[in-house]
């Protein structure tokens, strides 16, 4: 059977694949469109499997709000050169907004939505981009945040975003929030936030860097928990020095801009950290 330019084309509009790989997938199925796109699919499956142990340690953060949902998605792939492609970010992009057009609870649930409208899952799709471009790609990371307010932040490179939820419409400020967290990595919202573990293992660390120093035992413990305050200052949000005004905690500027006004959650995602 002739394959036109018209099939090829078609193909690619369905699948993404490129041209070359679209001609072969429709000769070896003898023109049968969903034949075809069986092929391509198994051919990024195929890939995909090899590179299954690689490492995807590119790629793109990108964070994105419709006002009071927000989801932080980050789509890995193996090298730089991929996730400077235009196609690997469009990707990406069409990914968050299909999060928050379908309000996704989990990245399980996410990975079951058709791909535009194609027959192809969003899993499906990324197995088969795996096969279009020869390296191993993945969404490594995919939370979500509903509030009152949720503001995004995407650093400049989109190596690292972070999401802030906000109990009242704030935009500016919640911007400046999230630029807080994308620059200092809080662990928890406020010291009642930190986990008993976490407290645990900083009285733990502070009681031997005490004995260390030559303390004596009964005031090891009283010197590890003069540290931990440090430690919710330095970690906790509302705790921490405010990049902008460092002689101001964040909790302080937040009760400055509008004493309503609280953060009820957070998520920050880094490439790197």
């Amino acid at each position: 059977m002739s394959i036109t330019a018209k099939d090829v084309n078609e193909l690619r509009k369905k699948t993404g694949a490129g041209m070359m790989d679209c001609k072969k997938a429709l000769t070896e199925s003898n023109g049968n469109m969903e034949e075809a796109i069986d092929y391509l699919r198994k051919k990024g499956q195929k890939i995909a499997a090899k590179r299954g142990n690689r490492d995807a340690k590119e790629g793109l953060v990108i964070a994105k709000s419709n006002n009071k949902i927000g989801y932080l998605i980050c789509l890995n792939c193996e090298t730089d050169f991929v996730a400077k492609n235009d196609d690997f970010s469009k990707l990406a992009n069409y990914f968050i907004e299909l999060a928050l057009e379908s309000s996704s609870d989990s990245l399980e649930d996410f990975l079951k939505l058709n791909y535009l409208d194609s027959e192809l899952t969003i899993s499906e799709k990324i197995t088969e981009q795996s096969g279009v471009i020869g390296e191993k790609i993945e969404i490594s990371y995919f939370d979500k945040i509903v509030s009152e307010k949720v503001v995004a932040y995407n650093h400049p490179g989109n190596q690292i975003a972070s999401l802030v939820g906000l109990t009242k419409d704030a935009e500016d400020i919640g911007k400046q929030v999230a630029m807080q967290i994308a620059a200092m990595n809080p662990i928890a919202l406020d010291q009642g936030s930190v986990s008993q573990d976490i407290i645990d293992r900083e009285i733990e660390v502070g009681k031997e860097l005490a004995i260390q120093e030559g303390k004596p035992l009964e005031m090891a413990e009283k010197i590890a928990k003069g540290r931990l305050n440090k430690f919710f200052k330095e970690t906790t949000l509302v705790n921490q020095a405010f990049i902008r005004d460092s002689k101001k905690s964040v909790g302080q500027f937040l009760k400055e801009s509008d004493p309503d006004l609280t953060v009820t959650s957070f998520k920050r995602y880094s490439l790197s950290i």
